[in-house]
Order: C-alpha cells, then structure tokens, then sequence
C-alpha cells in the first residue's frame, strides 16, 4: 500500500495574482497563441523551470549525460547544443512546437483560434492517428506528417435526391394515415 503516488503538480500560480505588467504580457501569449486559459501559460513555465533545473543539475557531469539531454530535447524541436541553449529556453518555445501553433504556421487553418477548434473537433491527424489535443508537442519527425481529415463532399445532386427520397416517404406516411382514418 506504499507503493501509491501522488500526482505531479503541473503548473505553480504566480504570487502576485493581480500584478498589472505580468497580466498584460499573459494576455498577449493567449492571443498570440490561441491559448484557452492563463493555466496553459502556467503550465508551460513549469516545464521550462523543469528543463531548466534539469540543465543546471547536468552541468558538473560528463558529455554522454549532457548529449542525452540535449539529443531529447532536439528530437521534440528545440534547437540545443549546449546547456546555455537550455537556459535560454522560454514558454514561447513551447508553444511554438504546440500542434495548435503548427497547424496554424503550415496554413491548415486561418487563425490559431480555428486550428484549436479543428484539433478539438477530432478534424486533425497527426501520422494516421487522430489527435485532439492541442497542447500536444509535435516532434520534428512528425512535423511532415500532420494532415486534415478528408471531408466528405456533398454534391447538390445527393442533396436533391436525398430531399426526394424524404419527399416520397412523408407521401407514403400520409397515404398510409388516409388509409388508417377511413378503416
């Protein structure tokens, strides 16, 4: 019964809430971003600290460890080479290999609000499979294989044949009703 553990916390809160300047640069994030809520911003400068403490706990140890790192970190995008490259890393770097944020710079969407909404709506692939988070960090390998989901085109051929075909069952249901009555 020992062996429970606790779940990670994900983000920390600021610890001034109300602090004008932070608010004004969190807002700009959201609307650069597409973002839902400040948590998100949150949640992405926890991961960085993370990156960040992990990269200063490496700096005393040998070059295989520090490569491992670094290589990690260039496979999710990041351009590393060194642990200065680490410490430098910022929350936009995060969002900037967000599949929101991706979809939106290839053109698949319009705004980064609509490239949310599609990835939510289930209307994005990422290598075959369907993802619909976007908060979901796109690697490099598959960066090339993000595609839409192919919609189904409706000609108005269907649309007229289809309204005929609901036009000759309300036909038969009156008639069967008129049959009903005089019985």
């Amino acid at each position: 019964m020992g062996d429970i553990k606790r779940k990670q916390k994900l983000f920390s809160r600021p610890k001034k809430l109300y602090d004008r300047a932070r608010m004004d640069e969190e807002n700009v994030l959201v609307k650069r971003y597409g973002l839902k809520n400040k948590r998100e911003i949150w949640k992405a400068k926890t991961a960085v600290s993370k990156l960040r403490r992990r990269a200063k706990g490496l700096i005393g140890k040998d070059i295989e460890e520090q490569q491992g790192f670094f290589d990690k970190l260039s496979k999710e995008g990041f351009i590393i080479q060194d642990i200065s490259d680490v410490l430098a890393l910022t929350e936009e770097n995060l969002f900037e290999r967000r599949l929101q944020t991706i979809l939106f710079k290839k053109g698949m969407a319009n705004t980064v609000k609509q490239a949310r909404q599609l990835i939510v709506h289930k209307n994005v692939l990422v290598d075959g499979n369907v993802v619909n988070i976007p908060s979901f960090v796109v690697t490099r390998e598959l960066e090339n294989k993000i595609t839409l989901k192919e919609r189904k085109v409706v000609s108005k051929k269907d649309v007229v044949d289809s309204s005929e075909a609901v036009e000759d069952t309300n036909e038969k249901v009156e008639e069967d009703s008129v049959e009903v009555e005089k019985k």
